[in-house]
């Protein structure tokens, strides 16, 4: 068996922190617990905030659909939550172009919405997904699933289903990498300049 390397081909020095067979570990755990919190699949809403947390979102749906006894599909339980126009740090970045918000045909009220991410930081994107999703209905309950906690949080929010919690450096840099969005699978570690 073929151990990969603890360093990414990507960058110098980057350490590798999940491998492509962790990430797939991970969301398969992360998907069951989201099925035991939920007592089930009823109500349930996933909702990936772009870029890296709806490709997730849909990794989790399908693991979420082929596990129910209850016949639903991913894309019943799959949508898409864009947050730019919330965010608190629009006139100190650089331009963003907004992502559709798709929810599922049912919608949101009333539902379980489980918010996710990749990397779990500042905490103020789940802020501005908060907001924004107040703007598209009322779910009974929210719900936070990360990939990556790295800490150093500005704001009082914490993630339900966790992959990973990494502690790290504020001059460190997390990058997780997707398929979808990347070409490779991987959460890696760059040193801080």
């Amino acid at each position: 068996m073929h151990r990969m390397s603890e360093y990414s081909s990507t960058s110098p020095g980057a350490r590798m922190v999940l491998s492509s067979d962790d990430i797939e570990r991970v969301l398969t755990r992360i998907a069951f617990e989201i099925i035991e919190a939920n007592k089930g699949t009823e109500d349930l809403v996933l909702l990936g905030i772009p870029r890296r947390g709806f490709p997730l979102a849909q990794r989790l749906a399908e693991r979420i659909a082929a596990s129910s006894a209850e016949g639903i599909t991913a894309d019943s339980l799959v949508g898409q939550l864009d947050i730019t126009m919330y965010r608190d740090d629009l006139r100190h970045s650089s331009t963003r172009t907004p992502a559709p918000t798709r929810l599922p045909a049912g919608g949101i009220d009333g539902k379980v919405v489980v918010l996710v991410d990749d990397v779990l930081y500042s905490g103020r994107t789940i802020r501005a997904a908060l907001d924004a999703l107040a703007d598209w209905g009322r779910p009974r309950i929210v719900r936070l699933a990360v990939l990556v906690d790295r800490g150093h949080r500005e704001l009082p929010i914490r993630a339900d289903h966790v992959g990973k919690n990494l502690p790290t450096a504020k001059s460190e840099k997390v990058r997780v990498h997707l398929a979808e969005t990347d070409e490779s699978n991987e959460v890696i570690i760059e040193a801080g300049v």
